[in-house]
Parts: C-alpha cells; structure tokens; sequence
C-alpha cells in the first residue's frame, strides 16, 4: 500500500536525514520513479522535504523535522528492536512485515534511545538451535500461521516419528488449530482432534490445506497454558535411562561434555569409583537412542556396565556396524581387517 510505503520514506529520511534515490528504491523495493513521485506526494501533504540533483545530491528531510514519541524510554527501545526474533518472523512468514515496522518505529523513536537499541543489538544475538542440530525446514509455518489467526480448520498430511524413516505414505487428518509453539528451534502446532488436544511438529507436516470451516477451540482457551500441560505431561511420561558406563581416563573429560547435551532434565554425572583403573560413571538420558549413541560413539573407549539390556543392544548394534562396514570394503566380516590409513591388509 502507497500509505505505507510513504510512512517507510519518512521513516528512512528521519533517520538517515538525506539519502540518494537509488538507494530508497532498493531499500524500498520500487523504481528511483516511485520514490521520487512518493517525495512530491509527502511535501504536497506538508512534510519539509526536498530532492537536491547532482553530485553529492538526493532526498532529504528538512533538519529539526521531528516525529518522535518522547515517551517511549531507552530500555522499551532496546527491548523492542533487540530482542525482536527476526528468525521466527521469517519463518512465520512475517520478516518483511517486522522489518516494515520496525523501520516505521524508527520514525518515532527519540535519537538517543534508538542509539543504545541498535548498540544492544550488534553485542546480544539469540541462537535458537541446540548443538548439534541443524535447522529445521518449516514451509508450511505461514499456512498454518493463518488458519490458527483467522480460527479455519486445517487438513494435514503428516508423518509421525514413526513414520519419518520408512515409506509409508503420510496419514492425513483434519485439525482444529489452537495455536503455534516454538520450543528451542523447533516449531510445534497445538490442535484439537476427535475432541482431543494434539500436538503435532511442524517440520513432520507434509501438506497443509486451509479449510472454509470454522475451527472449534475449548471455552477459555490459553495457549500457554495448554502448552504448559502439554509439556508436563511428556516430561513425566519420559522415562529417562540410567547407564553406568567406565571411560578410558584419557577421554572421560570429552566423553562427559558430549553426554552433557544429551542428558535427561535435572541429571547429572556422578562418578562412583573405577574398574580397571577407567573411572566410572552414572548418568541419565532422555531416550535410549541417546544413550546407545554415546556409548558406541565412543567405541572402546566406553564400556557398558549396566543395565544389561542395553548392553545387549550396543553389542548387537556394534556387530551391525562391523558387518555393514566390513562388507562395504569387500572384506568378509569375520576377516582381519587393517584400519592403518594407507594399509592394505594382510
């Protein structure tokens, strides 16, 4: 909309004070034509600007031109432009519309507070992703956006964690959307189904089409606190593992910093005594997947004390890797196998 493109200009010259054509185009995104009709139109409405051509030329706003809301303090500043999340923004679809706004805000916010806003900014960033993970792909986030703000229900193909490795096509369901959660980089959509409260990854979601039909939200519903419940309810569903494992001493340091990323809430790593001269450790993790990852990453330098079952697991696992890798190589599993860099075997 023109109102808002001229609301951007002014914005951009109050805070600049002059600025070449063909830079307001790019930052704007139309022709240095625009702009320069955009300009005729503020000065027509009484707004003292002006365009000087040449060198060294461009649009300008009349020095001492103010628009600001003096009220609004350097901290309210800093929290509004700082701690904004332009990554969830995006992802929501929603990035050009925070930039818009914030560039407006900008018109309006007294010098001195937008000063400390943009100096919090370049010394504080937010990295949302745990280690180790990387970005999850959320296509669908500004669909989904939509149905849950305009209350349309949702028909979804989704593939559930169980589903997510095999070929087994997508379910598909229709969904009352409530609302959407991030949790540590990864987006959660919050649902009612069959009368029951869902929760479904956004990342899972296959497809998504926006129905003409009214969604159908439980009386009094808060978002917050749905999640809340959502969220205690799998806490204390998980049933963490406990492992007593010994570590070669000469790695037990790196092998607790990569457990630590992967424990249970509220774990810890206790060292109980030693076998063999490998100090020996307790700790819990949040899934036994977790636990068989660490172990086996760390080959013979970890040992599995207990509890026998998963034990069992790592030994069938650790003979699976041997027997893929081994025939991989043309070797026969079984055959001694030289693992010098640059060896030929025997």
């Amino acid at each position: 909309m023109r109102a808002d493109r001229l609301l951007q200009l002014l914005a951009l010259l109050r805070r600049h004070g002059r600025l070449p054509a063909r830079r307001i185009a790019e930052l704007l995104e139309v022709s240095e034509r625009t702009v320069l009709r955009d300009m005729e139109a503020l000065s027509a409405a009484g707004v003292p600007v002006y365009t000087d051509r040449g060198r060294g030329g461009g649009c300008a706003l009349l020095e001492g031109y103010r628009t600001e809301v003096s009220g609004l303090s350097p901290g309210e500043a800093q929290a509004l432009f700082a701690w904004t999340s332009g990554t969830a923004a995006t992802e929501l679809g929603l990035g050009g519309e925070l930039s818009s706004a914030l560039t407006k805000l900008s018109a309006t916010v007294p010098a001195p507070a937008l000063e400390r806003a943009e100096a919090l900014a370049s010394v504080v960033m937010v990295d949302r992703r745990r280690w180790f993970d990387a970005a999850e792909q959320v296509p669908l986030l500004p669909e989904l956006r939509d149905a849950a703000t305009r209350r349309r229900r949702v028909m979804l193909s989704y593939r559930s964690g169980s589903e997510a490795d095999d070929d087994t096509a997508p379910s598909v369901r229709t969904v009352d959307p409530y609302g959407l959660v991030e949790n540590t980089g990864r987006w959660y959509l919050l649902a009612g189904r069959a009368g029951e409260s869902r929760t479904y990854r956004v990342s899972r979601i296959v497809a998504a089409e926006v129905l003409d039909e009214p969604a159908v939200l439980p009386d009094g519903f808060d978002l917050a606190q749905a999640w809340e419940r959502q969220r205690s309810r799998f806490e204390q569903g998980a049933r963490p593992w406990r492992i007593t494992v010994a570590v070669h001493p000469d790695v037990v340091d790196f092998f607790c910093s990569h457990a630590r990323f992967q424990l249970a809430a509220g774990s810890t790593i206790d060292r109980v005594g030693t076998d063999g001269g490998w100090p020996v450790l307790e700790l819990s993790f949040r899934a036994a997947k977790a636990a068989l990852a660490i172990v086996l990453a760390h080959g013979g330098d970890a040992r599995l004390l207990s509890p026998d079952s998963l034990r069992q697991d790592v030994i069938r696992l650790a003979r699976e890797s041997l027997a893929a890798h081994t025939a991989a190589a043309g070797a026969v599993p079984g055959d001694p196998v030289d693992t010098a860099a640059g060896g030929s075997g025997p």
